[in-house]
């Protein structure tokens, strides 16, 4: 049903790629397509030839998105689409993201606490002070939800103004259990910008 390429190769024209996975919609071997670290410039390239010869663009992005802002890939050729000018691409063409390490791979939990950064993949990938004022502000939100600040993390992803799939990979059952209340806690627009440092 949902085709997504992972990592782009840049020597190579978006119209190949198009024309090629437009082939296999023709065939029936899959429906829609997308990209995962792919950067929406490439991905808005893509889809002006789509438009341009009249065949079916991308309907997907799978980048991270979360709360934290990723300032080193996490592996080499990751893509994010957290910051303000990303988001306000995905709002105006209404891009799902199905965003990867949503929860910024445990940072809104003890593992990202500030007496934490013995973990050289938190504190390259993640830590930051912009980065510690959001988990404080999940802190404070979650405390007044009575929900985890991992929950409060999750909803952000969850309540953009654009369609998001929170993608998480627990590792054991607990963390699993824990995450799930992320999908019930409503976060409002104004609570969405203050998380993120914008109000």
């Amino acid at each position: 049903d949902i085709y997504l390429m992972h990592r782009d190769n840049l020597d190579i024209p978006v119209s190949e790629f198009i024309d090629a996975l437009n082939e296999n919609v023709k065939a029936g071997r899959i429906k829609v397509f997308g990209g995962s670290n792919w950067t929406l410039a490439r991905i808005e390239e893509a889809n002006a030839y789509a438009k341009k010869t009249g065949q079916q663009g991308m309907s997907i992005v799978s980048n991270n998105f979360s709360l934290a802002q990723m300032l080193d890939p996490i592996w080499a050729g990751c893509v994010s689409c957290s910051d303000a000018a990303s988001r306000q691409w995905l709002e105006k063409n209404q891009m799902p993201v199905m965003s990867w390490s949503s929860q910024a791979r445990g940072f809104f939990t003890d593992r990202g606490a500030p007496d934490a950064q013995h973990d050289a993949e938190m504190k390259r990938v993640w830590i930051s002070d912009d980065n510690y004022k959001r988990r404080q502000r999940a802190y404070e939100l979650a405390k007044k939800k009575g929900v985890l600040p991992i929950n409060i993390a999750a909803a952000y992803v969850l309540s953009q103004p654009f369609p998001t799939y929170a993608l998480i990979g627990p590792r054991l059952v607990n963390e699993l259990t824990t995450s799930m209340p992320g999908m019930s806690v409503e976060l409002t627009p104004d609570e969405v910008k203050w998380l993120n440092l914008e109000a």
